[in-house]
């Protein structure tokens, strides 16, 4: 066989503190052996802090400024070809089991099986973030700090179904005669809201003796405008009736990391027991980070480091173990995935923004490489657009004034130069080096409201809009197994 087996393993929210190996305070030990032996990346980023679009670019290599899928309410569809298509096509066996969060059922998405697949709502998804420059009011996060508790709930059970089919298909279907490498991805809910954990996991942190919250409450930096619109619409820290009661939140959030990590060691003792151990290349990933009460803030919806920023971890035959500083990005596991199963890449592949995170791993860190992030949904009176240099990280937001910070001297972003007189040339250079590697902000921004003032019209306007459920998380409603039509 040429080529190696591909098994992706992506969970949902979680940040880097919430991982051992990345000096968290998560207790994850099996997150943390597949980072002994492989490659963990130190700088990747997701390339859009909410759902839809993250995932969205994980199987095409696109950003949403290219693919269109910009938000919550414009879920991908398959119509733009990914690595799975690209598999799948050349007679490789490709399967999803878990959560898509793709528009629906018998659509291409590229996988010849999708497996207890969770979709966007009704097709449609979360349809009230599109309002963005409309309505600011109609959003009620208020469920968020209600649903902190321990026990099991829908979303703990069909990360345990999910779990369950993984260990099924590795152990009694995973293709062992071909010569064809086949390509796995196992998508788990948590350790994503709402922070309801199983009580073994959560008896893992005393509330009492977490870290406490870094500039937790309304800060000043909500002086910007447009952080201040994302705080008002986002306003989950108001709900929370004392400082116990989000550190039972976050004693919740982090057992739910133990939670699913438990669960990922199922899947790679099937895996190991299976036999396939030796000739597969496990991707280890994140969609995005979770705020988890830092900066007053919860979720995800912004450009911080703790929604932005997710664990990238690559392992298996050929990679070499050590860490990389290089930056990457979800949009990386298009060529990564054709690289790793012998496919190669074509011309239109090394055209893309993406690079293969094995070849990555096994060259020379490259200081000069940027990826890009980007925000377009609920709270986001103008496109948010990051970029990271070295240790410079430049928010841009068209139409308003800037972000900047200092990572060095500043890791945790609590000192904005997004208005210092002293950092003008550098928000200058970042700014141009951003519209020059990618696009132009003001333009990207204007097209999404373009296209979501399109989709609130498909909708049937805002009436159609508010006539529609809103909901602050994806109900788990999946059906046994899809195939495209």
């Amino acid at each position: 066989m040429s080529g190696r087996n591909f098994l992706v393993i992506m969970v949902d929210e979680l940040t880097l503190e919430g991982i051992g190996a990345y000096g968290g305070i998560g207790q994850t030990p099996v997150i943390d052996r597949l980072a002994n032996r492989g490659t963990r990346f130190e700088t990747a980023y997701t390339p859009s802090p909410v759902c839809v679009p993250a995932r969205a670019s994980f199987q095409t290599g696109l950003y949403a400024y290219q693919s269109g899928n910009w938000s919550n309410a414009q879920a991908y569809t398959g119509a733009q070809k990914g690595w799975a298509h690209r598999m799948k096509a050349a007679g490789h066996e490709t399967v999803s089991i878990g959560k898509l969060h793709y528009r629906a059922a018998g659509e291409d998405h590229g996988f010849a099986r999708e497996i207890v697949p969770l979709y966007v709502k009704d097709g449609q998804g979360w349809v009230f973030g599109i309002l963005r420059r409309q309505d600011h009011t109609s959003y009620d996060p208020s469920g968020f700090a209600n649903g902190v508790k321990i026990g099991d709930d829908p979303y703990t059970d069909y990360d345990r179904t999910v779990r369950d089919r993984a260990v099924h298909w590795l152990t009694k279907e995973a293709p062992s005669d071909s010569d064809k490498p086949w390509a796995l991805f196992v998508s788990f809910l948590r350790p994503h809201y709402p922070l309801t954990c199983p009580e073994p996991f959560y008896q893992l942190y005393d509330p009492d003796r977490l870290p406490p919250i870094r500039y937790s409450g309304f800060k000043t930096e909500f002086r910007n405008p447009v952080l201040n619109a994302n705080r008002t619409y986002n306003n989950y820290d108001d709900f929370f009736t004392d400082d116990r009661h989000r550190n039972e939140a976050r004693a919740c959030y982090f057992g739910l990391c133990s939670f699913v990590d438990s669960l990922i060691g199922d899947v790679l003792g099937a895996l190991e027991s299976s036999g396939h151990m030796d000739d597969t290349v496990i991707l280890f990933t994140s969609d995005h980070g979770e705020m988890n009460g830092h900066h007053g803030l919860w979720t995800k919806m912004t450009m911080y480091e703790e929604a932005t920023r997710i664990p990238m971890i690559l392992s298996g035959p050929g990679i070499p173990v050590g860490v990389r500083s290089t930056q990457c990005s979800l949009i990386d596991i298009h060529q990564t995935a054709l690289t790793v199963t012998g496919l190669g890449l074509s011309e239109n592949d090394q055209a893309l923004h993406g690079r293969s995170l094995e070849h990555l791993a096994t060259k020379p860190d490259d200081p000069n490489r940027i990826v890009l992030s980007e925000y377009h949904d609920g709270g986001a009176i103008t496109g948010y657009l990051m970029i990271r240099d070295g240790r410079w990280k430049y928010i841009c937001y068209p139409g308003f004034a800037a972000q900047l910070f200092d990572l060095e001297k500043d890791p945790h972003e609590a000192n904005d130069l997004g208005l210092s007189n002293q950092h003008a040339d550098i928000r200058t250079r970042l700014h141009a080096k951003l519209t020059e590697t990618f696009e132009d902000p003001a333009a990207i921004s204007d097209r999404a409201f373009e296209h979501q003032r399109q989709r609130i019209e498909e909708l049937g306007g805002f009436d159609g809009i508010y006539s529609g459920q809103n909901f602050d998380h994806t109900p788990v409603e999946f059906i046994e197994e899809a195939r495209p039509n």
